[in-house]
């Protein structure tokens, strides 16, 4: 991992550098997304089943051949082992009480002159959310994808997921039938999105996709926003760990390999005060990396990314994070809270040296959907009020149109718009 000392003068050049990270757009890989979104949007069912079967290589006839019903996901999730079937019912749970939490409701009021003022809450209509398929599963991303839809009162929640050469995932589709998933489509990369997106004959056309992808699922969800709404679309993931020495070596050792395992560009910082502390936990990272069955992964995402930073004190430690603006960060220090009000960027907070990240990533109860490369200064989790929309509401009284029609008035003449005046004055008495 780089060494970053705060009092170095390049150390601002040094951590910019570090940070950088190229998010430009493939043109390639745009243009054939551009292309596969055209197809299925002209030829719908007969597009996506031929791209399934030349990109997963399966051999599906029918579009019935890539559905499955909530019955098909409550046999798998009976196929699963007790422990497997308690931990996912354990983990929606949890998501599920912390997104009522943030379930939005509606609200009005009324001014001095009877007119009411408000803002009416109503869930999305219908969602579809992206999980990776095959050899990969991620029953966690499917849970907190679909989790905070359920709550916001979404009524049919689609789910695509890709099944290489026909293989499903139990668990995954147990997730699904926890989390309460209406339909799932055996459906993957750009033609999945494009399917939702447009709707086909019998994929139906959705409201919003969440949920993570490779590069042509990003290049979709970025293609086809604004004709759907989407979440974000995810660099790769980061952690941050601010450590002032009284946590195990071995814990934060651990907690940065959590990240780096992702893969080769996931990002891992550790902040410290103190240098001994720094190498013991770099003494800690030596030993166990034997242990990790994806070393070479994590070896690469810590040497072309990781960094260990020297900070002078727990207050500079903090001003970085702000700047950094993280997925991830762990307050592995005493007084956690207290720490965590200096925080201004950062997706999820995770405070003291019992709080590692993981137990954020499947059933602490917060989202893990997070915004990555420094979008966390202007973007928020995913959550309940992401699958929720706002109406504003007016009803003037007869009153009210008296003082607001005069207002009204002057102001549209000002702009030139006589019918907007003309609107308002018709119905002033005087």
């Amino acid at each position: 991992m780089k060494k970053l000392d705060t009092l170095s003068p390049d150390f601002q050049a040094e951590l910019k550098a570090l940070l950088a990270f190229e998010t430009a757009q493939n043109p390639e890989i745009d243009r054939i997304v551009a292309d596969i979104c055209a197809d299925v949007q002209k030829r719908g069912d007969a597009a996506l089943i031929e791209y399934t079967n030349r990109f997963d290589g399966t051999s599906a006839q029918t579009i019935d051949d890539l559905i499955l019903t909530q019955d098909d996901l409550q046999s798998a999730f009976e196929r699963l082992p007790e422990n497997i079937q308690t931990a996912l019912k354990t983990a929606a749970r949890r998501v599920e009480s912390y997104h009522k939490h943030q379930k939005m409701e509606s609200w009005t009021y009324e001014d001095e002159d009877g007119t009411l003022l408000g803002q009416q809450i109503t869930p999305l209509d219908r969602v579809g959310i992206y999980v990776p398929g095959g050899k990969a599963a991620y029953p966690s991303s499917v849970i907190m994808n679909a989790m905070p839809a359920h709550v916001a009162g979404v009524k049919e929640i689609i789910m695509v997921v890709p099944t290489p050469k026909g293989e499903r995932n139990d668990i995954v589709l147990a997730a699904a039938f926890v989390a309460g998933v209406t339909k799932v489509f055996m459906v993957g990369g750009a033609q999945a999105v494009a399917a939702l997106a447009y709707g086909t004959e019998s994929v139906p056309q959705v409201d919003k996709i969440t949920g993570p992808g490779n590069a042509f699922v990003a290049a979709a969800k970025r293609r086809v926003f604004g004709v759907v709404g989407i979440d974000m679309v995810a660099g790769p993931s980061e952690i941050l760990v601010i450590a002032d020495g009284t946590t195990p070596a071995d814990w934060v050792a651990m907690d940065l390999f959590s990240q780096a395992e992702h893969d080769e560009i996931a990002q891992a910082i550790l902040i410290g005060t103190s240098q001994t502390y720094l190498d013991e936990v770099q003494t800690a990272m030596n030993r166990l990396i034997e242990t990790m069955p994806r070393r070479a992964i994590i070896e690469a995402s810590l040497g072309n990314r990781g960094a260990m930073i020297l900070a002078k004190d727990l207050d500079e430690a903090c001003e970085i994070v702000n700047y950094i603006s993280p997925e991830h960060l762990e307050l592995s220090v005493e007084n956690p809270q207290e720490w965590a009000k200096k925080i201004r960027h950062a997706g999820a907070i995770f405070m003291g040296r019992y709080t590692s990240e993981s137990l954020g990533d499947y059933c602490a109860g917060p989202n893990h959907v997070l915004p990555t490369s420094r979008t966390a200064r202007f973007s928020s989790p995913l959550g309940t009020y992401d699958f929720q929309k706002r109406s504003s509401l007016i009803q003037v009284s007869e009153q009210g149109a008296q003082k607001l029609g005069k207002t009204a008035s002057v102001l549209a003449h000002g702009e030139s718009l006589t019918a907007h005046a003309r609107a308002a004055e018709f119905r002033l008495k005087d």
